[in-house]
């Protein structure tokens, strides 16, 4: 059965254009104009991804995001024509797993989406570092006791980092582990995920995650 796409937007020329590419590439593809329309058609279609704009009427890209969220399992990228790094953590916080800024290339968005829908099947495991836990079959985080909610992308992050402490790992070898082989994104966004997770985690002094300067990140010292 061929995965699902939303595709939410207010331009209706690029809803079009999205929907055959997405077609073409073997997904089926539902569009919306709004966050209002997607919300009404989001129980007959169950998308496996939804692709969302930023800036839409009635219930905006942000807001759409957080009431998808309530599917852990869905992965979210948001269309955005904001390409500051304070704009990008909003977007994660609110819970989409990667984002584009417009104008953007579509077969980069293919890209993203096939790592994005990628399934990696893993042994039954519990990972752990200091005070942070991983129960992988539940897909749960703690740290310190306390549940830590975190998009999918954001998951699959803390995961190679915990299968991989004190090693310092690069902005490359991240890109290529968590978001696959044929992701076409710039190191920016490792740093951005990277962001949102010392938030998240409360790794306000980066001694959870530390950033080795000149190479990447390094989980512990």
């Amino acid at each position: 059965m061929a995965s699902r796409v939303m595709v939410v937007d207010d331009e209706e020329s690029l809803r079009d254009l999205l929907r055959m590419a997405l077609s073409r590439a073997g997904y089926e593809v539902a569009t919306f104009a709004d966050g209002e329309e997607a919300l009404a058609g989001l129980p007959a279609f169950q998308p496996a991804a939804a692709v969302i704009d930023v800036m839409m009427p009635h219930v905006d890209g942000f807001e759409l995001c957080r009431r998808l969220r309530q599917d852990p399992n869905l992965y979210i990228v948001m269309l955005t024509a904001r390409d500051t790094v304070a704009d990008r953590i909003a977007g994660l916080d609110g819970g989409a797993d990667d984002y584009l800024v417009k104008p953007f290339a579509v077969d980069e968005l293919l890209a993203r989406i096939r790592a994005g829908l990628r399934r990696v099947e893993a042994p039954a495991t519990t990972l752990a570092f200091d005070a942070l836990t991983m129960d992988d079959p539940a897909h749960r985080v703690q740290c310190g006791g306390r549940e830590v909610q975190l998009t999918a992308r954001e998951y699959q992050l803390l995961r190679y980092l915990l299968l991989n402490p004190h090693r310092v790992l690069t902005r490359t070898d991240i890109l290529t582990h968590v978001w696959g082989h044929d992701y076409g994104a710039d190191e920016n966004l490792v740093e951005v995920h990277i962001s949102s997770l010392r938030d998240k985690l409360q790794d306000r002094d980066k001694t959870v995650i530390q950033t080795v300067r000149g190479f990447g990140y390094r989980l512990g010292s």
